[in-house]
């Protein structure tokens, strides 16, 4: 049939590719025409675009082969993982904006991609019919909006989102490595939680690297960090991050950038008409300093095309995976969140109160033995409620006096 995907980011993209290969005319419908004829890109409107990405292992099962090979043909780096991980845990190192123009290149082999700002869905009789794109309209039997959180198509049909903003806040800075100067390893970013914020060094494709700091939102005092100058200087001063951004081995490539009204939120499919269907961050959003966005997302397109195998039902088949496998990632960032903004303030962890994932994650540090729990969730491979089997042991050590201290750092 003819579908329609509204949204270019890797979700829709994904989701034009994997319907065009089961057979479908797919129009996929995006207000950014693409990267210019230099290769630069800057996607208005999408905040997040040069802001650091790591790419988890669930990227590489989750795309179709032919676009995993279009990203790595593009540069992205392939990391696997490190003894005694299995092999399987390979991640990617890759900058947005490298992992977006080598799908949509790939994608527009096989769709077609229509520049223009979708306005509403159109629907008759309880089916969708199509789109208006830009005051015309667009015949469709099937239509995929995978335009991002504050997307309002179809919400006439949709319950109210849970959730809102995490209060964090953060600033990152993109550098390359100098001639001879190696970058660090890529399989997982370096994270060291500091009094008052957490500081994170991510690797990426071409010999470049991000600087990432995350904050409470309420703590404007950090907004001086928007300045060059003070961003450098602060740098210099953080153990983790420095060797990293020494001007002697590592030239900024972006300016500082903000990254702000950061969210945790969920919201179902609802009861649209037939052949309409929600995708992507429309439907779960979570902290990006969790780095399960892309993951999440992917795996969306693979419940949906399975879904669409059951037709009659495929939008409550969808809207029951979502619940049974996003919401609880949603429900989990909400708790981690609060939690580490409490260990921002340097408040100590109640053991008696819910012992969250970033204090257990934290906890397998001190006590390998919790790990083989541990890892799995770490690796997306198992849903939080797995963490329920060692929380008595987490509790334990809190009541022995352990705490999960921030790191020496200004």
């Amino acid at each position: 049939m003819r579908a329609a995907v509204v949204g270019a980011g890797p979700v829709g993209l994904v989701a034009a590719y994997a319907l065009a290969e089961r057979g479908d005319d797919v129009v996929l419908v995006d207000p950014d025409p693409g990267p210019a004829a230099d290769g630069s890109w800057r996607r208005h409107g999408v905040m997040q675009f040069l802001h650091p990405h790591f790419f988890r292992h669930q990227v590489r099962d989750e795309l179709p082969p032919a676009l995993w090979e279009a990203v790595v043909a593009a540069g992205g780096v392939v990391n696997p993982a490190p003894e005694p991980l299995p092999s399987a845990m390979t991640t990617l190192a890759c900058r947005r904006s490298t992992f977006e123009a080598a799908l949509r290149q790939a994608v527009a082999q096989r769709v077609t991609v229509v520049t223009g700002r979708a306005e509403q869905v159109l629907e008759t009789g309880g089916r969708v019919t199509g789109l208006v794109v830009d005051g015309s309209e667009l015949a469709a039997q099937r239509v995929v909006v995978a335009a991002g959180r504050t997307s309002r198509l179809g919400e006439q049909w949709r319950p109210e989102a849970e959730g809102g903003p995490c209060g964090q806040s953060y600033v990152s800075r993109m550098y390359r490595a100098r001639p001879g100067v190696e970058v660090p390893s890529g399989w997982i970013p370096t994270g060291v939680i500091y009094r008052g914020y957490n500081a994170v060094v991510i690797a990426q494709d071409a010999q470049t690297l991000s600087i990432l700091l995350v904050r409470p939102a309420a703590d404007t005092a950090l907004n001086a960090l928007w300045g060059q100058g003070c961003f450098d200087r602060a740098m210099a001063m953080i153990p983790s991050v420095a060797p990293w951004t020494d001007p002697e081995r590592f030239e900024p490539l972006t300016d500082v950038m903000r990254g702000g009204t950061l969210t945790n939120s969920f919201r179902g499919q609802g009861t649209p008409p037939y052949g309409l269907f929600f995708l992507g961050d429309t439907v779960c959003t979570t902290n990006p300093n969790g780095a399960r966005g892309t993951s999440l997302g992917l795996a969306q397109v693979g419940a949906l095309m399975r879904a669409l195998e059951t037709p009659d039902d495929a939008s409550a088949l969808f809207d029951e995976w979502c619940t049974q496998n996003l919401r609880p990632w949603y429900v989990d960032h909400v708790a981690r969140d609060a939690s580490l903004l409490r260990r921002f303030a340097g408040v100590a962890v109640d053991p008696e109160a819910e012992v969250t994932s970033d204090v257990i994650g934290t906890a397998a540090l001190q006590d390998p033995s919790l790990m083989p729990v541990v890892g799995p969730y770490l690796a997306m491979l198992a849903l939080p409620a797995s963490l329920d089997a060692v929380k008595p042991a987490v509790r334990g050590l809190l009541r022995g006096g352990w705490q999960p201290v921030p790191a020496d750092g200004p």
